[in-house]
């Protein structure tokens, strides 16, 4: 039982644990499942989407956001601390060219969306971000990244991973089948069949963005649909 230690988030339980940094991890198992996969020349992002309602514009029901030029994330969790999040990450790489007078790596706004997080663990009178990201771009070295953060602030560089609901079963799916010597083309199939693992076939549901040198790209629906068709009628 929790008791009183989770009433704030700044109380440490007895054993360690500070269970409004939990809660928010459980809110991101419960979200819509993200998977990240690095290829030798890209990083893809394929992402559960929920459904719309039939009068709804679906335009403005997004779960991959474009930071700065050659920097995106997607995000399992709730979409308004996504949204927040976001905004402020823009504001970041906005400051850091101005300061510096060059575009910001992918690792240090992946590190920015951490530490933020972080800082929301610690002050009392606020609540740690429901939200875990993939955050994707190019090093310094011009190789494809991709980091995940959480929402305790922790920070880590993947090849391939998958965050929301059943995302054990796609790690488990993942870590059968990645290799570190996929093109983009074999990146994006494998990124679909282990979102596939978990969701139901058909465009509608999924979404799928390809970062490269040349920047962002968003596949269209019909792109997508007929992928999930060519990958369902493989043996």
């Amino acid at each position: 039982m929790s008791g009183s230690y989770d009433t704030a988030i700044t109380i440490f339980s007895p054993d360690g644990h500070l269970f409004q940094v939990e809660y928010a991890m459980e809110a991101v198992r419960k979200g819509r499942c993200v998977v990240g996969m690095r290829g030798k020349d890209s990083v893809i992002l394929a992402v559960e989407r929920k459904a719309a309602a039939k009068l709804q514009d679906t335009r403005t029901v997004k779960k991959v956001y474009s930071l700065d030029q050659g920097i995106a994330l997607a995000f399992a969790g709730l979409t308004a601390d996504a949204r927040v999040l976001c905004d402020k990450a823009r504001l970041e790489c906005q400051s850091y060219r101005l300061t510096m007078d060059e575009a910001p790596s992918s690792e240090y706004v992946a590190r920015f969306i951490a530490r933020t997080q972080q800082e929301y663990t610690q002050k009392g009178g606020v609540r740690p971000y429901g939200v875990s990201t993939l955050v994707v771009g190019f090093g310094k070295d011009n190789q494809p990244k991709l980091f995940l953060t959480e929402p305790s602030g922790s920070f880590s560089a993947w090849k391939a991973h998958a965050i929301g609901r059943n995302s054990k079963n796609v790690m488990e799916f993942l870590e059968k089948n990645y290799t570190e010597i996929l093109d983009t083309e074999n990146a994006l199939k494998l990124a679909v069949k282990g979102l596939l693992e978990v969701v139901e076939s058909g465009s509608r549901n999924i979404e799928v963005a390809v970062m490269e040198k040349e920047g962002l790209r968003i596949l269209d629906d019909d792109v997508v649909n007929a992928l999930i068709q060519e990958l369902e009628a493989a043996p």
